[in-house]
């Protein structure tokens, strides 16, 4: 975009609005012409007008999510209309603010914001590229259940790294849990706090390149030195360093100098250390030394809050049964949700379709892997037979023979991962068991599936097949 600015600054000018409101309605009013009603609403409307200058106007935005769509989608309209109604020299720039500020608190703030940019100029520059991406910051990581201990380690060591008995602090957990959410706000807060801190974050895969890459230089000694250099170490996906020995002794021997030094190591993985299976029994036992904290998936309540966020952040008005039915039917992975709703706005603006209930449906059947729609135990006893070439009555029978006893298994598998119902509920489905035997059973079909991948493609296609004709 040619003549489109963007300012990632609260306004700084006193706002004067004698003729900025008309300029912009004229503005709005060619626009409307040509976008539909429902872009027109979600895109425009919300748009608040500040002020003109040297031919400049300059507009607020409800977010950053917002910017990046007007630009995207609509820049080719949004310059043609400028030049229309302010001539060939008119210009456009963005403000990110909040929508909820008002002009004058806008003003009020005018003096601090000045202040806090002085403040941020004469902030030593780190020497080093730390990698932290500034939009993981505690404020915005949606506290629950699932990530308590977490998030209260997380903050603690942000007080004070390296000081506390969290070190290293080991976070595990599933893919799209907001591990590495987490793990960046750490580095973020502790580099405003304490802004001498010398603070690097990377994957364990950009740490095994750089290594490969020193040792074709001749520069692993300078290599070591840096990361032992570093004041909070932070490393994503440990578990990607099994099977490379050389990295790992390595790393072994930065962890111990850090350790000693008493610097914060931080490290994520999507297992705890004592499922890490090829990694160095040394590095295992290393990790172990600190807190190793999981997160599980959200809660209901949690995802519900996570949509309504990120809604908010979008500029989007979603409604609550809505938000309500993405969150009953995306229950494990946090940036499949996010996605979802990401979507479920695309498809509505492109498609210049209302976002409601059947739209929302849709989406969520194109995006979700772990859905839980419309499928019951007694969907699954009949999948899992059907499948086996088993009598479904004979898995509800008290019989120990080897196939009628997979097939239960198998079935209480799927039924706790694809349904909502409880463990008791499942247990009393087949043949009056209790929830110790569904718990049994869920651990036996995934010990088996770690262990023989034959057993591991039998249980990812009968999946596949319940989901492709039950959901």
């Amino acid at each position: 975009m040619d003549n489109l600015k963007f300012i990632n600054l609260e306004p700084t000018e006193n706002l004067t609005k004698t003729d900025v409101n008309s300029i912009w309605k004229n503005c709005l009013s060619r626009i409307k012409e040509n976008v539909t009603l429902m872009t027109y609403n979600t895109w425009f409307l919300p748009i608040r007008p500040i002020e003109i200058l040297n031919n400049n106007l300059k507009v607020q935005l409800p977010s950053q999510f917002f910017w990046e769509w007007l630009d995207e989608h609509y820049s080719t309209i949004i310059n043609k209309t400028i030049k229309e109604v302010l001539g060939s020299s008119g210009t456009l720039s963005y403000v990110i603010t909040d929508d909820k500020e008002t002009k004058e608190e806008n003003i009020k703030k005018e003096n601090a914001s000045l202040v806090n940019k002085i403040k941020v100029v004469e902030k030593p520059k780190p020497a080093h590229e730390t990698n932290l991406n500034p939009r993981y910051r505690f404020d915005n990581f949606i506290r629950g259940e699932g990530n308590q201990l977490a998030r209260a380690a997380a903050g603690a060591i942000s007080d004070n790294p390296g000081e506390t008995s969290f070190n290293p602090f080991f976070i595990y957990g599933g893919v799209g849990l907001g591990k590495t959410h987490l793990i960046q706000s750490i580095g973020n807060q502790i580099i405003e706090k304490f802004p001498d801190k010398k603070v690097i974050y990377l994957s364990s895969d950009s740490f095994t390149v750089e290594f490969v890459e020193s040792i074709q230089s001749n520069k692993v000694n300078e290599f070591s030195s840096f990361y032992r250099s570093m004041d909070v170490l932070i490393i994503d996906d440990i578990q990607f360093l099994i099977g490379k020995e050389k990295t790992q002794d390595l790393f072994f021997h930065i962890f111990n100098t850090l350790h000693q030094s008493r610097k914060q190591i931080i490290l994520s993985s999507d297992k705890p250390p004592k499922d890490l299976k090829g990694l160095d029994d040394r590095l295992i036992s290393r990790f172990q030394w600190g807190l190793t904290a999981d997160i599980q998936p959200p809660e209901l309540e949690m995802r519900i809050a996570i949509l309504k966020n990120k809604a908010e952040d979008y500029g989007m008005l979603v409604s609550t049964d809505i938000l309500e039915y993405i969150a009953n039917n995306i229950t494990s992975n946090i940036r499949e949700l996010e996605g979802c709703l990401i979507k479920l706005l695309a498809n509505a603006s492109l498609n210049s379709k209302e976002i409601n209930i059947e739209l929302a449906k849709k989406t969520v059947k194109e995006i979700a892997t772990d859905r839980k729609v419309n499928i019951t135990i007694d969907d699954i006893s009949k999948a899992v037979c059907a499948y086996l070439n088993i009598a479904e009555n004979k898995i509800r029978e008290k019989t120990r023979k080897k196939e009628i006893v997979f097939a239960r298994q198998l079935a209480m598998y799927f039924s706790k991962e694809l349904t909502k119902s409880s463990l008791k509920t499942i247990g009393l489905h087949f043949g009056g068991r209790d929830h110790s035997t569904v718990i049994h059973a869920c651990n036996s079909i995934e010990e088996m599936k770690n262990k023989d991948n034959s057993m591991k493609e039998l249980i990812e296609g009968l999946r596949n097949k319940i989901m492709l004709n039950y959901s």
